[in-house]
């Protein structure tokens, strides 16, 4: 039973990474390299910021929301975004469209979070002899970061990489990115803050990244309408 849990928390959490993978023309591009890459760079982005958090951060005696740490968090957060720019416009990529290029590098941007942030806990957690639902609510959190990672990686497409956009669209851009960028401190705000339970960030999370998702999408869409 406790092996049965954890292969279906570790389904339920990589899973779709796979599924997407296998079901949209990345697999039909070879864009498997192009995942690898972001994957490899995330790591290294991840190491960044560990160290940033460890210089600048102070040891909190209580599990309380600070805002000024939390600030802090929040700013160093955005080396995830430097990074998503290397990812993007720095690494060597095969003849493939803009369109697939931001799918592969948030698809792997999103399993390594996943594998860094999840896995451990999972082969840990998950194989004990009580059923608990954290585990599966993981693995629904990790879906809604693989959309946000993907909905990010959208959005820095049209930032950095195209050049024709609709000038009053910018501002909408910028805005939906910083709201992905910071998603973490906003859940942790959410916790700590407002005393919030897992369930319901969760909840908040997959609504908030489906919502992303559709605004990203839409002006994306329009950012490729040929301007009249």
């Amino acid at each position: 039973m406790t092996m049965f849990h954890f292969f279906n928390c570790a389904i339920l959490t990589f899973g779709p990474h796979a599924i997407y993978y296998s079901a949209t023309p990345l697999s039909e591009y070879d864009t498997l390299g192009t995942s690898v890459k972001a994957a490899l760079v995330y790591l290294g982005t991840a190491l960044v910021k560990l160290v940033c958090l460890a210089t600048f951060l102070k040891v909190s005696e209580n599990d309380g929301f600070d805002p000024y740490q939390e600030l802090l968090k929040a700013v160093i957060g955005f080396i995830d975004v430097a990074g998503l720019y290397f990812a993007l416009t720095q690494l060597t990529h095969r003849n493939i469209s803009q369109n697939h290029k931001f799918q592969a590098v948030g698809l792997g941007w999103a399993f390594a979070d996943s594998v860094l942030h999840r896995l451990a806990p999972l082969w840990v957690g998950a194989r004990g002899l009580e059923f608990t639902w954290d585990f599966i609510l993981q693995g629904l959190e990790a879906n809604a970061n693989l959309v946000l990672s993907i909905s990010l990686a959208a959005l820095g497409s049209l930032m950095w990489l195209r050049k024709n956009k609709p000038k009053t669209l910018i501002p909408i851009i910028y805005a939906c990115a910083g709201i992905v960028a910071t998603m973490p401190s906003i859940t942790s705000y959410l916790r700590r803050g407002l005393g919030w339970h897992f369930p319901k960030v969760v909840g908040f999370e997959l609504f908030t990244s489906l919502s992303m998702a559709f605004i990203s999408w839409q002006l994306f869409s329009a950012c490729q309408r040929p301007s009249s």
